[in-house]
């Protein structure tokens, strides 16, 4: 995950949790997911853990947007702009 954060970093701001326990935590959730998949094809395996990664940049695209509103920022409602926004944001 940190590897993956240096190109896309997590802002933790001001959380009252370690970030390692977060990785972690999160860490452990995914291990359990996917070893619920070990009986799945391996096509749908990679379509499975497709759709849980689309979800959760869904979410965390929600998330974004519903900060940006909370910070009295007009959301355009052109989705190359907001997703703009919120990379311009990081």
């Amino acid at each position: 995950m940190k590897e993956v954060e240096n190109e896309d970093p997590i802002d933790f701001a001001d959380l009252p949790f370690e970030e390692d326990d977060l990785r972690l935590v999160t860490a452990n959730h995914i291990c359990q997911m996917a070893a619920t998949l070990e009986n799945f094809t391996e096509e749908d395996r990679h379509l499975t853990l497709l759709a849980v990664a689309a979800k959760l940049v869904l979410e965390n695209m929600v998330l974004h947007i519903r900060l940006i509103r909370q910070h009295g920022q007009n959301v355009e409602l052109d989705i190359a702009t907001i997703l703009q926004t919120i990379r311009d944001r990081k």
